[in-house]
This record gives C-alpha cells, sequence and structure tokens, in this order.
C-alpha cells in the first residue's frame, strides 16, 4: 500500500514532467527566436547595405532603433510587456496570459538587439503565467503556488542544464516543517527541473565552463585571497545597486514616456557598445568565453575599461524599461574584473579570480547564497575550487546582510505603470 505522502508526491510527478519539458521547449523557441533575429540585425544586414556589424554607427543605430522598438511594444501592445522592470524580481507574482506575447516580443527585441540584459527574468515570468493559466484550468485543487514552484524551478532546470541550480534555490524558498520535510517539499520541482534539463540536453548542451586552465590544488593562502577578491566584487556591485535609483529615477523624469525613455536607453548603449567594443554587448554569455580565451590580448586598462563599460550598460538597460534579467550581464562583469585583478595581482590564480568575482557580484544580483556558489563553481573546469568557495562566501554575505538590492521598491500601482 502506498503511503499518503509518497501518492501526493506522485500526484504531482506527471504535471511537474509535462512543466518542466514545456519550460524547457518555449525557452527554446525564444532563445532561437532572439538568435537568428540578432545573426539577421548583426551579420546578415550590414554587408546588404555595405557595412560591418562592428560599425560605429551601425552599433549606434542598431541599438537606438531597438530601444525605440521595444519602446513601442510597451507603449502600444497590450499588456504593456508587464510592469516596469525595476521593481520585479526574479520570482514575481504570476502575469496575466495578456500580458505575455509581448512581454516575449520585448524580450526577443531586446536579446536580439544587443542590449546588456539577460532572458532569465521574463522567460520566468513567461513560463509562470502560461502554467499557472493552464493548470489552474486542467487541475484546479492544485494551488497556483504549486504550479508556480513547477514552472519556476523547469525554467531554472533548462536554463542552466541541470536540476542542481533549482534545487539549491528553492531549498531556501520552502518553509520548514517537521511533518513535511524538504525533500517532500522539493520533490515534484526537482521532477520538474529535471525534465527541464533533460529536454534541453536534447537540443543544446550547456557549458558555463570558461576556456581556462583549472586551478587544482587550493590552498589555505588562497582564503585570504579568494575573500579579497569577492568582497571587492561586492563593493563595486553595490556601487552599481546605490547608482541603480539615480539612473532609474533619470528615465523616469521624462514622463510616463516609454517609447522615449527606451529609445534614449539605447541610443546610450550604443554610446557604450561603440566605446568598448561588441564584446561589451548582449547578454554576456558567448561574450564571457570570447573574454577569458583571449585574456592574454587585453592589458589591464582596457579589462577595467569593460568592467566599468559593462556595469554601466546594466544599469541603462535595467533602469529605462527593457525586458531582461541582471544576473547574466552582472556575470560577465565578474569574469571581466576577475581577469583584471589576476593581470594586476598574478599571485591569484585565475581561476581563483573569476571564480570568487563571480561569487561577490551573482550575490550583488541575486541574495541568493546557494545560486552564487553554483554560478563561481560552474564558471571553472572541475569542482577543486568549491569547498574554498564555500568559505570564501562568508564574509561577502555578512558585508551584504540588509544592504540595499538592485531593485526599485515602488508600490504595487506604481509597478502596474509603464
Amino acid at each position: 500500500m502506498i503511503d499518503p505522502r509518497a501518492r501526493t508526491m506522485l500526484t504531482l510527478a506527471v504535471p511537474a514532467v509535462v512543466v518542466g519539458m514545456a519550460a524547457a521547449l518555449i525557452l527554446l523557441v525564444v532563445v532561437l527566436a532572439a538568435n537568428l533575429l540578432q545573426r539577421f540585425l548583426w551579420q546578415t544586414l550590414p554587408p546588404l547595405v555595405g557595412a560591418s556589424g562592428t560599425a560605429w554607427w551601425w552599433i549606434l543605430g542598431v541599438l537606438t532603433l531597438t530601444g525605440l522598438a521595444v519602446g513601442l511594444v510597451v507603449r502600444y501592445v497590450p499588456g504593456h510587456a508587464g510592469p516596469d522592470p525595476a521593481t520585479v524580481s526574479l520570482f514575481g507574482p504570476p502575469t496575466p496570459v495578456g500580458v505575455l506575447p509581448g512581454l516575449a516580443l520585448a524580450l526577443i527585441l531586446a536579446l536580439a538587439g544587443g542590449v546588456s540584459l539577460g532572458p532569465e527574468n521574463p522567460i520566468i515570468a513567461i513560463i509562470v503565467g502560461l502554467t499557472v493559466a493552464a493548470g489552474a484550468r486542467l487541475m484546479p485543487k492544485v494551488p497556483a503556488k504549486g504550479w508556480v514552484m513547477l514552472a519556476a524551478a523547469g525554467t531554472i532546470g533548462a536554463m542552466f542544464g541541470t536540476p542542481v541550480a533549482a534545487a539549491l534555490l528553492f531549498s531556501e524558498m520552502v518553509g520548514g516543517d517537521k511533518d513535511k520535510p524538504i525533500w517532500d517539499q522539493l520533490f515534484a520541482p526537482l521532477v520538474a527541473a529535471g525534465a527541464g534539463a533533460l529536454t534541453m540536453s536534447q537540443f543544446e548542451e550547456l557549458d558555463f565552463s570558461l576556456p581556462i586552465e583549472p586551478y587544482l590544488h587550493p590552498t589555505i593562502p588562497d582564503i585570504g585571497l579568494g575573500m579579497a577578491v569577492a568582497l571587492a566584487a561586492v563593493g563595486i556591485g553595490m556601487l552599481g545597486v546605490w547608482l541603480f535609483p539615480l539612473f532609474h529615477r533619470a528615465f523616469r523624469s521624462l514622463g510616463e514616456h516609454p517609447v522615449l525613455a527606451l529609445t534614449l536607453g539605447g541610443f546610450l548603449l550604443g554610446l557604450l557598445g561603440i566605446l568598448g567594443g561588441p564584446i561589451t554587448m548582449f547578454k554576456g554569455l558567448a561574450e564571457m568565453k570570447t573574454l577569458a580565451g583571449s585574456a592574454a590580448g587585453y592589458s589591464a586598462s582596457a579589462l577595467a575599461l569593460i568592467v566599468v563599460i559593462k556595469l554601466v550598460a546594466v544599469l541603462v538597460s535595467a533602469s529605462c524599461g527593457f525586458r531582461g534579467g541582471r544576473i547574466f550581464p552582472l556575470v560577465f562583469v565578474g569574469v571581466a574584473f576577475g581577469l583584471l585583478v589576476h593581470q594586476l595581482f598574478p599571485v591569484v590564480p585565475m581561476a581563483l579570480a573569476i571564480a570568487c568575482s563571480v561569487l561577490g557580484f551573482t550575490l550583488v544580483a541575486t541574495r541568493d547564497g546557494w545560486l552564487s556558489l553554483f554560478m563561481g563553481a560552474v564558471m571553472i573546469p572541475g569542482i577543486e575550487l568549491l569547498p574554498l568557495l564555500c568559505v570564501v562566501i562568508l564574509p561577502a554575505w555578512l558585508v551584504l546582510a540588509g544592504r540595499a538590492e538592485m531593485l526599485i521598491k515602488a508600490p504595487a500601482r506604481t509597478a502596474e505603470k509603464t
């Protein structure tokens, strides 16, 4: 006879598999559409008009027009592509279905146009919104929170190519209940995350590790070096957090005019792209591998400029109204800062500098210790640094305790305006 607890978990197992598979497929469609449009805008179209995708006027023009296009979506498409993204965290309340087409379109345009944001926040909102709406119709006895957990876990599993990230994230979210162990609460989300990761692996092999030498033999002194790097990364990241409301307030001073704000934002991103080059544009996943693989060709001043430009680009992108997430571009900043630290202080091994820098910037972006450890470890070949990172994170976490987040705390009625 099946135990009632096991029966409850089995009841959600099949829906969890379906949700995880659907999350991966939706993510694939959105990313594929963005990649195709990106290839057209930056590789196919320029030669047709006798230009280069790296020409200064092309970078400025495409990013400015991207801002205009996203602004028109936000202004005129039903649902206005959701609330002001500066006021929304990674896991927000379910988004109404009518808002999702505009949100998806705004995300695809931003990703393809070179905006310094990742897909994470909007894609989670899209998949959660669809899942909650479908779940309420097909299995109304399951609470909305359950569907939110399944959808978010499936999306995280698909996005990172492993259910481990989802397990780490959701271990902090489930409540402590002696009558309902944590693994009981995580069972269905982990099924969804596993289904999402396995489905994604059938179409795309996700590998976040950088093309650098692994650091196989960490030493005790490396703990102090790693703590110093992580704290420096946190300090720079917090400078961005403190500047974020100022950037947001500056764009909001233009009034309720998303077309104007986003066009101006695109123009500013174009200027930053001209200054920093294509390496400082887009969400940063491919660019961080390119940067790490060619680090020897960059001077310390060039790496410092990349750190500053990318951080400012994230602030502009996130504060003017572009739809996207801040985790992946800030991870790029972490990689660039780690390379800079290694070049300035060769005593700090490159792998250690990058891992601890990425950990620090991810902490600033997410305030999630588990995800920060995951991102710091997954960027480096091998797992030898993981025990060290578990110690390095502690002072960084203490420094961030109670500090402001890169999020505008707006009243609900304000957050709903565009």
